[in-house]
């Protein structure tokens, strides 16, 4: 091991157990403002990121391989096995890292120039929100807005499935309805009766909507939809997981602005 950080490397205690514990609740996420990553992809990003890291439960092995990168960040360390770390959180197996995190404070920002934000009318599941995230990090879309019955960003089942794009992307919560009357652009909301997305010939850059994976966009923010769009389906199925529709979105509308 590289004891450069001697000083501050400890053992796991139990209250630090109770505490990381605590973070699998969202009224405790909130109440310290602090939430949990875990795994080895998801813990680096976050380190490389600029989300302030408070505590890193770390094995022997991935203290090692990483020391530098942790030495340069004002986290306290605590060496951890591999069995203490499946414990504290979600994953099944972690043989690597686990980091305590402070959120970032909930910050409207201005309506981008020369992209698209992804905007989201209660979609609930939490493994849904993470897949979205992720899918706007490689679409190159950095900014998104929830409405409050949207899940939380900082679960841990949205943390895992977005696969470190978490780190990458700007979200706030808000009633979109006074956003999007604010930012005064279009709002493209995905109905099945909406304009075949295969056959636009051009677009503009503004909101992606999508709604919730039962019921759709709500009627309220129905009426600050500009244009409906739609995927067109060849099969039998009813409808489309709300992730792959997002994706499905994003790469027909980065086509039309790029090429």
């Amino acid at each position: 091991m590289n004891f450069k950080m001697a000083e501050s490397i400890r053992m796991l205690s139990k209250n630090t157990v109770k505490f990381i514990k605590s973070l699998h609740q969202k009224k405790f996420r909130n109440q310290e403002q602090k939430f949990f990553v875990e795994g080895e992809k998801s813990v680096l990003e976050v380190l490389n990121s600029d989300f302030r890291v408070e505590l890193l439960v770390t094995t022997t092995s991935f203290f090692d391989r990483y020391s530098k990168l942790i030495n340069s960040s004002d986290a306290q360390v605590i060496i951890a096995t591999q069995n203490q770390l499946e414990n504290l959180g979600q994953y099944q197996s972690n043989d690597s890292a686990l980091a305590v995190v402070h959120m970032k404070p909930n910050s409207a920002f201005d309506f981008p120039e020369n992209n698209f934000v992804i905007g989201l009318d209660d979609v609930r599941d939490p493994g849904n929100l993470g897949t979205i995230i992720r899918i706007a990090d490689w679409y190159g879309i950095k900014n998104l807005v929830f409405s409050s019955q949207t899940a939380d960003f900082y679960n841990p089942k949205v943390i895992q499935s977005s696969m470190g794009s978490f780190t990458r992307v700007k979200f706030f919560y808000a009633e979109l309805d006074k956003v999007f009357q604010e930012w005064n652009v279009p709002v493209y909301g995905a109905f099945l009766d909406g304009e075949n997305v295969h056959e636009m010939k051009q677009i503009s850059q503004g909101v992606i909507l999508m709604g919730n994976e039962s019921n759709g966009i709500s009627e309220e923010l129905a009426a600050q939809v500009t244009d409906k769009v739609t995927i067109p389906g060849f099969g039998q199925a009813e409808s489309l997981n709300v992730a792959i529709a997002t994706a499905i979105l994003c790469d027909n509308f980065k086509r039309l602005t790029i090429g």
